[in-house]
């Protein structure tokens, strides 16, 4: 006998239902505890399922007991008896085909949470969704299909591993109702299939043209979400099988072209994300040049704010003085320091602590850098941004013709907001066409400046931003452009004072405007502009400290991030210069006024630590007055933190520390050993606990990024205190040999990468002493820049050259040992360095290398033409490096012979030629 509900239970239960949507708080609260009570009855989810599928109860409370009952069922399911389960699943089948769409969706979603738990839970329901759709009830086909749609969505790739055959039964059944006479349907049917298209399953495939044509026989249809389905099952179909759009292109072009001008928001921004695909294909980059005209045009005006967008940020304009909400703040988790080295191929891209090099970001969807748009989420004007900006990048110069005269007319529009996303246009095209815009810069730039004193806050903020992309040009523009425009040092000071100095005092103005979004967006451009400039900030330092230590006063919480951002990014760029006691006196006050506010484990201390960091680094010696307290005040933090997690309260607290806390006073302690220099060991002994016995026990934590801090630190005290922290080294560098591993986690990475450099540092200080530790170093070294450099990849370059950098260190101090292993990793050795810019590292490097030549020249014979490409690649090698380079070059002309005319011409052209010009060879 099947099992059946207790009326006077089931009465309850409903009563126990009603009550919990009562408008009674009281009676409310009370409702869940009883339900809560309930929910541990074996029979709790058949008396929900009962009341679900029965047609005496009103619809809303049959869909609270769905909801329920999909919520008990991802913890009961497992402790279920087989006859319950069954219960459960004859009313959710039952209900599928319920008149009420509301009881349809949930019973949709009840089966996609038992799925989600293993397929093999239910296997037959697929069988019997499939089976509804072709019902003559339109009611049992749309619940089937809102089924259907939750379980292809969430279990696609499942299905497509472990149902092949019935999703090869199901993909043609799926199209066929693309064509339904319920818009319902239709657009379940299309979201079916679209799931399968960018993973390119075999079911999908195999019916990619009758999948694609079902999708063109739709774009006239009336229904919005339908258009929106279509407009995402071709972009997906053009990132997937962009060759299977081909025979109809232009009229997809039409369609989305129509689509994306249309009043439909969220079609709209599904038909654009059309355009930034299109534009990443490479196969296609030629078709869409030639509609170049159609589609800028409406990419223009989709970059214009919406109206719910203004009525939102106009209303934002008038609470300046209103405080930000907590929860207007994005959490910050501070990023610890990564040591890289600069490229000489790259020097947009340089390496600096806490840059791991990925640039893979975009402008336009990533949080933290917000301050071109108004929500975080993904709109309209984002894709539309991001879309000219991919443009850009394809077409450069030849997109000009296309874009600019649409912009000329912007840029003066009587329309703010037309001029506005003129301007965000600009910034969009700033680096892909910036060529082509040279010409153009010396109008642009002065007009874009003008624009900053706009009467409207939104067009001064995204000037703002425009001009930052462009603050290079201001500075020192690209050379082929400066020597037919500034051929002189005096042409090219007023180029400076034309461009550079007016934007620099504008922008100031900006970031002591009275509105929020125009103080993020001038702050954050002034950051970029102190990047780019450097050295020529100096006659406006004063200037620039005056006004970042007023903003201190007027930003509230939000802009306080940035601001500190600011100031950090200038101590970076000017570093000594701000060494003057005028400077100091201007900088530090606001700064200590922040330092004394702010408690220990309040996590607004993040952004003023990795300040201070920047400011100790940058004041070196002058930094002194402040060092003790700073240095006392990141111990007693990591103190707490480290003791909270070793002995951890039995109830978790709600503002318990995170390793953070640990993070960001590590960097700060470098940010002093740095900037103090060998000063920093009065500092070692005179606080609790030691920073030598601390060090330990973050190199061993289980958090990586505490791990990777640690490691930096010990690497910045062997540079300044390494009398203090040798008696310890026999206890540290195992610690540093167990990290020598190779591993891809993004997160262990920098670790390895610090570790390696710590190494190399301690080498240089502790010379032949180091020598027991030579072989277990090397033994993990040389297969880790091995590996990292086979892989070839971006997040790994660190790790090998750092790698790179502290084997010659090693062979520096003890080349005897080191010498022997040379033809393991000279080849990836010389790859990994050849790249790396100028400085005191790469050459202690190739000093080594140069001193483990002679004592193993066999090991170098195989990859001598990657040495030479090695040396040619220094610019200015120092007198004694220069000196060894050639000794190293006529020595093996000699020994080679006859053999060297050979050997030589195999070199490249331009290699040959500077080792004959440099060296003599």
């Amino acid at each position: 006998m099947s099992w059946q509900p207790r009326p006077q239970d089931l009465q309850q239960l409903v009563t126990l239902l009603q009550n919990s949507t009562s408008s009674d708080n009281n009676v409310q609260k009370n409702a869940y505890q009883q339900l809560d009570v309930l929910s541990r009855v074996p029979e709790y989810p058949n008396y929900l399922a009962c009341i679900m599928a029965s047609h005496d109860f009103e619809s809303s409370i049959r869909a609270i007991a769905a909801l329920m009952l999909k919520n008990q069922l991802g913890a009961h399911i497992p402790n279920m008896s087989p006859e319950a389960f069954a219960t459960v699943k004859a009313a959710v089948v039952q209900v599928l085909s319920d008149e009420q769409e509301s009881v349809r969706s949930a019973a949709g979603s009840i089966i996609t949470t038992v799925l989600s738990l293993g397929l093999n839970l239910w296997p037959e329901i697929l069988e019997v969704l499939v089976g509804l759709i072709d019902s003559p009830h339109i009611d049992a086909v749309e619940g089937a299909f809102s089924a259907l749609q939750k379980i292809c969505e969430d279990s696609a790739r499942l299905l497509d591993r472990d149902q092949g055959a019935a999703l090869a039964f199901m993909i043609p059944k799926f199209i066929q109702h693309f064509s339904s006479s319920s818009w319902k349907v239709r657009a379940c049917a299309i979201q079916c299939c679209n799931q399968f298209v960018t993973m390119r399953s075999e079911a999908i495939m195999r019916n990619i043209e009758a999948y694609v044509q079902g999708l063109y026989q739709r774009t006239g249809d009336t229904e919005s979400l339908v258009r929106k389905n279509v407009c995402q099952g071709l972009v997906m179909t053009l990132e997937a099988v962009p060759e299977a759009l081909l025979t109809e292109l232009d009229n997809v072009v039409k369609f989305m072209l129509f689509c994306t001008s249309g009043e439909d928001a969220e079609v709209a921004l599904e038909a654009c994300e059309f355009w930034l695909s299109f534009a990443e294909q490479e196969l296609l980059q030629d078709h869409l040049e030639a509609y170049l005209d159609q589609v800028i045009p409406v990419l223009l005006k989709s970059m214009v704010y919406a109206e719910d967008d203004l009525i939102i940020l106009l209303a934002e304009a008038k609470d300046n003085e209103v405080p930000d909400a907590p929860e207007d703040i994005k959490p910050r988790h501070h990023k610890a320091r990564a040591h890289g080295l600069e490229h000489a191929t790259s020097a947009q891209q340089q390496q600096q602590p806490g840059n791991t090099g990925d640039d893979s970001d975009s402008d336009w969807d990533d949080d933290d850098d917000d301050s071109e748009d108004v929500y975080n989420e993904w709109n309209l004007r984002k894709c539309a941004a991001a879309a000219v900006d991919v443009f850009a990048t394809v077409y450069e110069k030849a997109l000009l013709p296309h874009l600019l005269p649409l912009l000329k007319a912007q840029l003066v529009d009587p329309d703010w907001t037309k001029r506005e996303s003129g301007i965000l246009a600009l910034g969009a095209i700033a680096e892909g066409c910036i060529a082509g815009m040279m010409e153009h810069l010396p109008q642009l730039v002065p007009h874009l400046i003008t624009s900053l004193q706009d009467s409207q806050p939104l067009v001064r903020a995204i000037t703002c931003w425009t001009l930052g992309r462009y603050s290079g040009w201001t500075v020192e523009p690209e050379p082929w452009w400066a020597q037919q425009h500034c051929p002189t040092p005096e042409a090219m000071h007023m180029h400076r004072e034309t461009y550079f100095k007016p934007l620099v005092l504008t922008l100031l103005r900006n970031v002591l405007d009275n509105n929020k979004r125009v103080q993020e967006a001038a702050c954050s451009a002034l950051a970029t502009v102190e990047e780019d400039a450097a050295d020529h900030l100096g006659p406006y330092l004063e200037t620039i400290l005056s006004t970042l230590a007023t903003a201190f006063s007027r930003y509230q919480d939000k802009n306080l991030l940035i601001l500190y951002d600011a100031v950090g990014t200038l101590a970076d760029a000017v570093g000594p210069r701000l060494r003057e006691d005028r400077y100091i006196q201007i900088l530090m006050t606001p700064l200590l006024f922040k330092w004394q506010h702010i408690p220990d484990m309040d996590r607004g201390i993040f952004p003023l630590f990795e300040c201070m960091s920047s400011v100790a680094s940058a004041l070196g010696p002058q930094f002194a007055p402040y060092a003790a307290e700073v240095w006392g005040r990141c111990l007693r933090i990591v103190q707490i933190t480290l003791q909270y997690y070793a002995n951890p309260p039995p109830q978790p607290q709600e503002d318990e520390p995170d390793k953070d806390f640990v993070v960001v006073s590590l960097d700060l302690l470098s940010g002093v050993a740095q900037g103090l220099g060998e000063q920093i060991q009065q500092l070692i002994p005179q606080y609790q606990p030691p920073v030598l016995s601390v060090l330990p026990l973050c190199m061993q934590d289980k958090e990586s990024s505490v791990r990777q801090s640690a490691f930096a630190l010990l690497g910045d005290l062997t540079i300044s205190a390494f009398p203090s922290l040798k008696p310890q080294l026999n206890h540290y560098l195992p610690e540093i040999i167990a990290q020598l591993h190779f591993r891809t986690d993004p997160s262990e990475v920098s670790v390895i990468n610090n570790a390696a450099w710590a190494a190399g540092e301690i080498a240089m200080k502790y010379q032949g002493e180091i020598e027991q530790w030579v072989q277990p170093l090397l033994e993990r070294l040389v297969p880790l820049l091995n590996e990292a450099n086979f892989r070839y990849n971006s997040n790994l370059k660190p790790v090998a050259e750092n790698a790179a950098i502290t084997i010659g260190r090693l062979g520096a101090v003890c080349p005897q040992l080191v010498a022997p292993h040379l033809g393991t990793f000279i080849s990836t050795w010389c790859n990994a360095l050849r790249d790396i810019r100028d400085n005191a590292e790469k050459e202690s490097a190739f000093m080594g290398l140069c001193r483990m030549i002679p004592l193993n020249p066999n090991g170098l014979i195989p990859h001598f033409g990657e040495f030479c490409d090695a040396v040619v690649m220094w610019q200015r090698p120092s007198a004694e490096l220069k000196s060894q380079f050639a000794s190293i070059l006529v020595t093996f002309k000699n020994g080679f012979g006859e053999q060297w005319t050979r050997m030589s011409e195999s070199l490249p052209v331009e290699t040959r030629k500077k080792l004959q010009e440099r060296y003599g060879v």
